[in-house]
């Protein structure tokens, strides 16, 4: 676990002075630990019976598919509003330096599918508090929401009171 937090660095002022970014890329290059990363959410999640993964944009792309593929599971992106080409349900959310608007297709997810959330970083919360409305319009049953960091400084996990968290790592 010293490993993955070793390669986890931080980028002030980007993307706009003020934030501090959590760059996963290095992580992501060496493949021993991008392994890890995926096996130990395949471990933690393997006899659950997750139906879909949900994966955030973008970089919830990287590692939601590659989960949901040791999971045997089906993935479902949310994206940016107009980037899904068929019928969307909306929700729109603040970002700490902005607002945005998330999309899901209609059909992404069947009533009481079982559901694990995915995304790189646990910030505010705001953005998967806006993928867990999309979810919960769908009818989709959350199993958990999935995190490869979580800054805990920021308070997401509050945000996120209702449902079960789990980060791989803590800064």
């Amino acid at each position: 676990m010293d490993d993955l937090e070793a390669l986890c660095r931080s980028i002030p002022d980007f993307p706009k002075k003020g934030i501090l970014f959590w760059d996963i890329t290095p992580i992501l290059r060496e493949g021993a630990s991008f392994g890890e990363v995926i096996d130990r959410f395949g471990d933690r999640y393997r006899d659950k019976g997750i139906d879909i993964v949900v994966s955030i944009e973008a970089r919830g792309f990287i590692i939601g598919p590659a989960i949901a593929y040791k999971l045997g599971a089906g993935v479902v992106p949310v994206r940016k509003k107009g980037k899904l080409p068929w019928h969307c349900y909306q929700a729109s959310y603040d970002l700490e330096y902005g607002t945005d608007t998330l999309e899901i297709h209609q059909d992404a997810i069947k009533p009481g599918e079982k559901v694990l959330i995915v995304d790189d970083l646990l910030a505010t919360g705001g953005t998967v508090a806006a993928v867990i409305e999309l979810v919960k319009r769908l009818k989709g049953q959350i199993v958990e929401i999935a995190f490869l960091i979580e800054l805990e400084a920021l308070k997401g996990r509050e945000r996120l009171k209702d449902y079960p968290v789990f980060s791989l790592l803590k800064c």
